[in-house]
C-alpha cells in the first residue's frame, strides 16, 4: 500500500497498547425489513403438478428402502431460474428432517432433504395445504406459498443430489475406483456420527479411511470406492449430507543445486547468535516433509525431541528434501543475502518438525494426508510441550484449485486447529498456509495465469494467513541463459502465486500476504525456474552439499513464518490474532503491484481495490513496520473479547458492540490542517467453522462476524451509535443503510470478508482529528442462528490495530499520544 509521502521518522519506538477496556454497548431494536419478491404461480397447476413429483419420487425409492432397511429417502427440490429457493423451510430437525446440502447450477438453487420415512406425509400436507389455500383460525395464511411458489421441481435424490464438489471433479468412470470425502450429519443422540456408515461400508467391503474430522454438524471420513459401488449402496447413501472427491496432496521439487563452499557456512555460524530453549522463545512449527536436524546451519535450533511424525513408519527425517529448504528459509531467509555480508545474524526463534508428508514427498491419491492427518501433526508437538508459544508453517496444498474459496474439509479444520474449536477458544493458534503455486504450463501468460488460477486448498482457510509470493528478483546471471529475460518486473507479483480473483464476491479476499518466491525465465520457447531468481537455502543431505535454491508460495510462507516469529520474540504477550494482524497490518502494495491491477493515478474505484486485495493481498508486509513506530507513524493495539450474542426468552439476539474512543492526537491533526495521512485500521479474529453445502443464512460457516467502523468527521457520537446499531442489525454489514465513507480504499462493501478486515482511510489531517472513535460489533454467524448447538454465549477474541501515518510531515505524533495513555518516553 503506497503511503502519501517517503519522509517517514525512524521506527524505533514500540507500538502503544491499549489497555483499558471499550465501551460497551447493547442494540436497539431492529428495523422492519423487506423479503424480495416470489413470482405467484396458478396454484391448482403448479400444486398438482408437485404433488404428482413428490408421489413419484417416493414410489422410486421406495424399492432401494425396502430391499436395503434404509430408514429415509433424499428429495431433491430444484427452485426456478432467477428464484432464490426458499431451502430453509425445508428443514423440521424436531422431525427427523434435514436440510442436506444447498447447490448452485447458473442461476437455479437446488437443495436436498433426508426425509424419514414415517414423516414423508409432512410434505403431502404442505402441498395440499398449497392447494386449498389453508388458512389458520386467526385468518392466518398457513400455504405455505412463500416456499412451494419457489419450488419448480422435486425428485428423489441419488448421488448427483449428494454431489456439492465441481462438476468436473466427478468420475467419469463408474467403474474406476477413487477416494472420497463423506460429509455425514452429526446427530444429537449419537456419539459416532460416522458409525453407521463404516457398518454399512464394510458390509460392502468398502474401505475407509481411520480417520475421522469433527465439526459442529458434520463430520467427514475418507473412503474408497466406484460409483457402481455406490449406486448399489443406498443405505451408504442414505446416511450421507455430501459427497465430494478426496484432494490430492502436492508434489514437493527438489531444485537444482547451487555449487557453495563450506566455507560460507563456518562463516554464517561464526556471526550467528541462537536463542536458547526457554519459557519465552517462540517456535516455528514446519509440517512439512521432515528436517535433516543434522545440517549445521539447522542443529542449533532443532532438538532430537523437536522432531515428530505423523506415522512412525516414515520417520522423522527428510528424504524428499522440501522441509529442510522451509526449514532453513524460516531461520534465516535468504541465506544468499546472509552470507553476502559480515553483519551479526540474531535467531530469537527455534524449530519444530512434524513430518506431515511420506518419504517420497507426495501422498499420491491417497488422502489421509490432509484434515485428519493435519491435526495430528499440530497435536504432536503441543502433547509434548503444551505452553510453547509456536507458530504453524505448512506449505502443503493440493494440486487442483476446484474449491475456489468454498470450504473444505481440509481448510475448516485448520480454521478450526486456529480457533480452538475443540477446547474453550483459549488456546488458539497461528498457523500460516501456502496459497498454492500457479499451472506451470499456464505461466507464459503471466500474469493473466495468475487471475485465473485459484488459490489452492487449504489456503482458502479464513483463520490462516494465506501467503502468496512476490519477486524482487531480475537479475539472470547462468551462463546458459543469455536469451533469458525475467518474468515479473522487480516488485511484481510473482508467476508461482495463485489468486482469489475468480472466487464468489463471499469468499474472504485472499491472499492475506505476499512475500519474496522467486521469478521465472523467459524465451521464446518457454519459461524457467533457476537459481538466481530463486532463494539459497539449506540442503536435506549436507554430506554431499549445503546449499540448495528454493522458490514459490512455499518459500514465501517459510519467510512469513519467520517474520512472524520474529514479532513473538518482540511482543510474547500478543495472541495470535494479534500478531497476524500485525503482518497483514505492515504490508504495503509496490508500485509495481499497483501499476498492474490499478487503473491510472486517480481514476481507481473500490472494486479495482477489491481486485487488487484479491491478487496481491494487503502486499508485502515490513518487519521494521510491523514491530515498531515512529514519531510520525504511530500504531495503537487493543486485544478485548466481545460477546457478539446473548439469548433473550427463546431467542438469540446480537448481544454487544464495542465503541472504542482513541487518544487521539488531536491539537496536532488540527495544526496540520490540510497535510495529507493515512489512517489505517485492521480488525483480526478466529471465526469457529461449521462447515456444510447449505447455503449461508442460519447456515453459515462462520461462528461469528465481526465489523468495525470509524465515526465520521461530520458526525456525532449518537449519530455515530445509531449507525452501527444500523449496520449490526443487518445480516450482511455491507448492505446497512448509510453507504460507504469517502475516503477508504476498499470500502466495508469489500473489507468485510474473511476474518481480518483492513481498509486504509487517506485525507486531511483536519478531517481525522474528528475521527477519533470506532465500532467493533457484530453480525451474524451460527452461533445465533443454531441455538441448539450452545454456543450463543460464548466470547469472541479479536485483536484491533490502528496507525496514523503522517510521512511528509516531522511532527511528533506518538508522543501526544504516548502521554495520553500514560507512557513517559526517555529522553
Amino acid at each position: 500500500m503506497t503511503s502519501p509521502g517517503d519522509a517517514e521518522a525512524a521506527r524505533n519506538r514500540r507500538h502503544l497498547i491499549l489497555n483499558g477496556s471499550p465501551s460497551s454497548e447493547g442494540f436497539r431494536s431492529p428495523g422492519g425489513g423487506s423479503t424480495p419478491g416470489i413470482p405467484r404461480r396458478n396454484r391448482a397447476t403448479h400444486g398438482q403438478s408437485l404433488m404428482r413429483q413428490f408421489a413419484s419420487a417416493v414410489e422410486w425409492a421406495r424399492p432401494a428402502t425396502d430391499a436395503n432397511n434404509v430408514d429415509g429417502i433424499h428429495l431433491q427440490f430444484d427452485g426456478f431460474a432467477g428464484v432464490e429457493l426458499a431451502f430453509e423451510s425445508l428443514s423440521r430437525e424436531n422431525q427427523g428432517i434435514e436440510l442436506l446440502n444447498v447447490r448452485r447450477d447458473g442461476d437455479r438453487t437446488k437443495a436436498t432433504v433426508f426425509v424419514p420415512l414415517g414423516k414423508l406425509a409432512h410434505f403431502e400436507r404442505m402441498l395440499s395445504d398449497y392447494l386449498n389455500a389453508r388458512i389458520g383460525r386467526t385468518g392466518k395464511s398457513l400455504d405455505h406459498w412463500r416456499l412451494v411458489e419457489t419450488i419448480e421441481s422435486i425428485r428423489a435424490g441419488s448421488i448427483d443430489a449428494l454431489w456439492t464438489d465441481s462438476r468436473d471433479a466427478f468420475p467419469q468412470v463408474a467403474t474406476a475406483p477413487i477416494w472420497w470425502e463423506a460429509w455425514l450429519p452429526v446427530l444429537d443422540s449419537d456419539g459416532h456420527p460416522d458409525a453407521r456408515f463404516r457398518q454399512h461400508a464394510v458390509e460392502r467391503e468398502i474401505r475407509v479411511s481411520p480417520g475421522t474430522v469433527l465439526f459442529p454438524e458434520r463430520c467427514v471420513v475418507l473412503f474408497r470406492a466406484t460409483v457402481e459401488q455406490l449406486k448399489q449402496a443406498p443405505e451408504m447413501l442414505t446416511c450421507l449430507a455430501e459427497l465430494r472427491r478426496a484432494k490430492e496432496t502436492a508434489a514437493f521439487f527438489d531444485r537444482s543445486t547451487v555449487s557453495e563452499q563450506s566455507a560460507w557456512v563456518d562463516d554464517i555460524l561464526a556471526r550467528v547468535r541462537f536463542a536458547p530453549p526457554s519459557a519465552n522463545t517462540p517456535f516455528v512449527c514446519l509440517l512439512d516433509t521432515g528436517i535433516a536436524s543434522g545440517h549445521p546451519l539447522i542443529s542449533e535450533s532443532l532438538d532430537t525431541g523437536d522432531t515428530h511424525t505423523v506415522d512412525p513408519a516414515w520417520g522423522v527425517g527428510d528424504d524428499a528434501g522440501h522441509g529442510t529448504e522451509m526449514a532453513g528459509l524460516a531461520l534465516f531467509g535468504d541465506l544468499s543475502q546472509v552470507a553476502a555480508n559480515n553483519a551479526r545474524v540474531d535467531v530469537g526463534h527455534r524449530l519444530e518438525s512434524v513430518k506431515l508428508l511420506p518419504r517420497d514427498g507426495d501422498t499420491g491419491t491417497d488422502p489421509l494426508h490432509h484434515a485428519y492427518l493435519t491435526l495430528e501433526a499440530i497435536s504432536r508437538p503441543e502433547v509434548a510441550h503444551p505452553f510453547r508459544k509456536r507458530v504453524f508453517g505448512m506449505a502443503v496444498s493440493a494440486r487442483d484449485n476446484r474449491d475456489r474459496g468454498r470450504p473444505s474439509a481440509w481448510s475448516s479444520a485448520v480454521d478450526g486447529a486456529a480457533s480452538d474449536a475443540d477446547g474453550d477458544g483459549e488456546a488458539p493458534r497461528l498457523i500460516l498456509t501456502s496459497a498454492g503455486n500457479a499451472d506451470v504450463a499456464e505461466r507464459g501468460d503471466y500474469p493473466h495465469s495468475n487471475t485465473t488460477d485459484s488459490i489452492h486448498d487449504p489456503g482458502q482457510a479464513w483463520n490462516a494467513i494465506t501467503v502468496g509470493s512476490s519477486t524482487e528478483l531480475t537479475t539472470i546471471d547462468e551462463e546458459s541463459s543469455a536469451t533469458l529475460s525475467p518474468l515479473a518486473t522487480a516488485g511484481g507479483l510473482s508467476p508461482f502465486s495463485t489468486t482469489s480473483a475468480t472466487w464468489d464476491p463471499e469468499w474472504p479476499l485472499k491472499p492475506d500476504i505476499l512475500l519474496e518466491g522467486g521469478n521465472a525465465g523467459r524465451d521464446s520457447l518457454g519459461t524457467y525456474t533457476m537459481p538466481s531468481l530463486s532463494l539459497l537455502t539449506t540442503y536435506h543431505r549436507p554430506y554431499q552439499r549445503l546449499f540448495t535454491t528454493s522458490c514459490e508460495t512455499s518459500a514465501s510462507t517459510a519467510l512469513a513464518a519467520r517474520m512472524a516469529a520474529e514479532l513473538a520474540v518482540a511482543y510474547p504477550e500478543f495472541r495470535p490474532e494479534t500478531i497476524r494482524a500485525l503482518l497483514v497490518h505492515s504490508a504495503r502494495w509496490t508500485p509495481a503491484m499497483t501499476a498492474m491491477f490499478l487503473p491510472s493515478e486517480g481514476t481507481a474505484n473500490k472494486s479495482h481495490y477489491i481486485s487488487l486485495v484479491r491478487h496481491c493481498g494487503y502486499g508485502v508486509p515490513n518487519l521494521e513496520r510491523a514491530l515498531w513506530s515512529a514519531a510520525n507513524s504511530l500504531t495503537l493495539i487493543s486485544e478485548q473479547r466481545i460477546q457478539p450474542f446473548a439469548k433473550h426468552g427463546a431467542d438469540v439476539r446480537l448481544n454487544e458492540m464495542h465503541l472504542h474512543e482513541l487518544p487521539w492526537p488531536l491539537e496536532e491533526l488540527e495544526s496540520l490542517g490540510q497535510e495529507q495521512v493515512e489512517l489505517r485500521v485492521t480488525l483480526s479474529y478466529f471465526v469457529e467453522p461449521n462447515p456444510s453445502s447449505r447455503g449461508r443464512s442460519r447456515y453459515s460457516y462462520q461462528s461469528h462476524a465481526l465489523r468495525f467502523d470509524v465515526k465520521r468527521a461530520d458526525e456525532s457520537l449518537d449519530g455515530f451509535r445509531q449507525r452501527v446499531n444500523a449496520s449490526a442489525r443487518s445480516d450482511e454489514s455491507e448492505s446497512a443503510p448509510g453507504g460507504d465513507d469517502s475516503g477508504w480504499l476498499v470500502g466495508k462493501s469489500g473489507r468485510h470478508r474473511g476474518s481480518i478486515h483492513t481498509d486504509i482511510w487517506r485525507g486531511t489531517a483536519a478531517d481525522l482529528a474528528s475521527r477519533g472513535i470506532i465500532g467493533v460489533y457484530p453480525a451474524t454467524g451460527w452461533w445465533k442462528t443454531r441455538p441448539r448447538l450452545g454456543r450463543h454465549s460464548r466470547l469472541a477474541p479479536y485483536s484491533l490495530v490502528v496507525s496514523i501515518d503522517a510521512p511528509s510531515v516531522s511532527i511528533d505524533l506518538y508522543s501526544a499520544v504516548a502521554s495520553q495513555v500514560g507512557i513517559t518516553l526517555e529522553t
